[in-house]
């Protein structure tokens, strides 16, 4: 039973050398990051502002797409923001602990997401709470519709 705990302590402790492996990491991906947003941006703004925009449908993909890049910038936000937190936690000596439950991170998660600041565990949690979140607010939008459609308000004149 000793050598299980030895091993089992081995897979959540962390020596210097894998540490500052997981700040060069951490700080790669960073400026990756940045690197990908400077490149959008000059992207975006080499565009002629004057060229033909094309028909409704042509203009509609043109807004889908100007609203995914924002979207997908928010997403980069974010994880530059957990990539923050994540060296912030090598700097207090709190890196691989979960923020949620206290418990150790495993060292095959941090891996794979070195930002990752919740265990295995808390973030299924997590994602489940906001996949009920998401689900509920869906359900107040269509109730939303539904009202408006029963509203006399906006129905036409001529019904």
């Amino acid at each position: 039973m000793k050598n299980t705990d030895k091993e089992n302590k081995d897979e959540h402790s962390f020596s210097k050398v894998e540490i500052e492996s997981a700040k060069k990491v951490l700080i790669k991906m960073k400026k990756d990051i940045f690197k990908e947003i400077d490149a959008g941006i000059k992207e975006g703004s080499s565009k002629d502002s004057t060229e033909y925009r094309g028909d409704n449908y042509d203009i509609a993909s043109s807004e889908r797409d100007r609203e995914l890049m924002y979207m997908l910038g928010d997403r980069e936000r974010k994880k530059v923001k957990a990539i923050d937190n994540a060296l912030l936690k090598i700097k207090e000596g709190t890196y691989g602990v979960c923020d949620e439950c206290g418990e150790p991170i495993s060292k095959k998660r941090l891996k794979i997401i070195p930002y990752s600041n919740l265990c295995i565990n808390c973030q299924s949690k997590a994602e489940e709470e906001e996949r009920k979140q998401l689900n509920e607010d869906y359900i107040d939008h269509l109730n939303t519709l539904s009202l408006i459609n029963d509203d006399e308000t906006f129905k036409d004149s001529d019904e």
